[in-house]
């Protein structure tokens, strides 16, 4: 007899499969009268002119300067376990794959798991408050339940936004004019994509250069580039056991990869794969059964961006 339960966080083992799940929250939590919170202060945008420090790549430079003494640090927000909601299985092995790949890349990957919301923003606090001069970049990852506009701590909601609030140019100014990658692997909504059959037929190097000291302005949002897992509006799906489309189809493409494409080339190829080798396996529930998904890649960069290899320091 076939185990079913609600698509909502919950396991479901079926015909020797593990059937897939969804990164949304119960529909009761949406209408469960808690105050909607607002965004944090760090939200008032100025129109003062900051003079950040020089991210040491010309005004007209085409790739981003890669050649600080530091990758950067990489934020994974590890959500599996919820006050009020289902458990997200599978997550944890995500969180793994993801990390050696982030270090493999060169970065200083901090790993947290369950936070409350209050845990969760002081650290965002604490980053943005870091001297990363002599990084290359930042990077945050979230993975929990979401709804549309919004993500889970363990005890709260929060909007997607202040994740990166406290580090645009006004806020942050050791990253101004660097990249800012946030990658959200969290439902957006409760539509569903059935997919389209398709038929078919059968039958130059870009040169980095350290540039001199000159002062431009950027706009504060600039270098920003947010990765969600899923369309605006529709659910993300996981597998308990292998962890979510979307997270192992990056940490494929950042093991082939990462070292030699650009970061959006990369993610299309993520894109692709997710569109491509991926179908939810809900048996018993046609609504949710044989799925797709497809990632949604907001881009704010205004240079190409590569992890190419750091050269290793000579011993004296």
């Amino acid at each position: 007899m076939q185990n079913q339960e609600e698509v909502n966080g919950k396991e479901l083992e079926t015909c020797g499969h593990v059937t897939t799940e969804t990164d949304a929250l119960p529909s009761w939590l949406n209408i469960s009268g808690r105050r909607k919170t607002g965004v944090p202060d760090v939200t008032d945008e100025t129109s003062d002119e900051i003079l950040a420090p020089n991210p040491g790549c010309e005004k007209d430079a085409e790739e981003y300067n890669m050649r600080h003494s530091r990758r950067g640090i990489a934020i994974i927000f590890n959500h599996k376990k919820f006050s009020m909601m289902a458990s997200r299985s599978g997550t944890d092995k995500d969180c793994v794959n993801l990390s050696v790949q982030l270090q493999n890349l060169g970065f200083e990957v901090r790993s947290y798991d369950d936070l409350t919301f209050g845990e969760l923003s002081q650290v965002l606090s604490t980053t943005s408050k870091e001297d990363h001069s002599n990084a290359d970049c930042l990077m945050v990852v979230v993975m929990s339940h979401g709804d549309p506009g919004y993500l889970h701590s363990r005890d709260r909601r929060y909007q997607t936004e202040e994740l990166w609030l406290r580090f645009v140019g006004n806020k942050c100014p050791t990253l101004a004019g660097k990249p800012k990658l946030f990658f959200i692997q969290a439902c957006r909504g409760t539509k569903v994509d059935s997919g389209v059959r398709v038929e078919v037929d059968s039958g130059k190097s870009l040169d980095e250069t350290d540039g001199y000291t000159v002062s431009y302005t950027i706009p504060q949002h600039a270098d920003l580039l947010i990765a969600y897992s899923t369309m605006e509006g529709h659910y993300s799906w996981r597998n308990p056991r292998q962890g979510s489309w979307f997270i192992q189809a990056l940490c494929e493409e950042l093991e082939l990869n990462g070292q030699t494409r650009d970061i959006l080339t990369l993610l299309t190829f993520v894109c692709r794969r997710v569109a491509i080798d991926y179908q939810s396996f809900v048996p018993g529930d046609y609504e949710m059964d044989l799925k797709k998904q497809i990632p949604s890649i907001t881009s704010m960069l205004t240079r190409l961006l590569y992890f190419h290899p750091k050269r290793a320091t000579p011993v004296a």
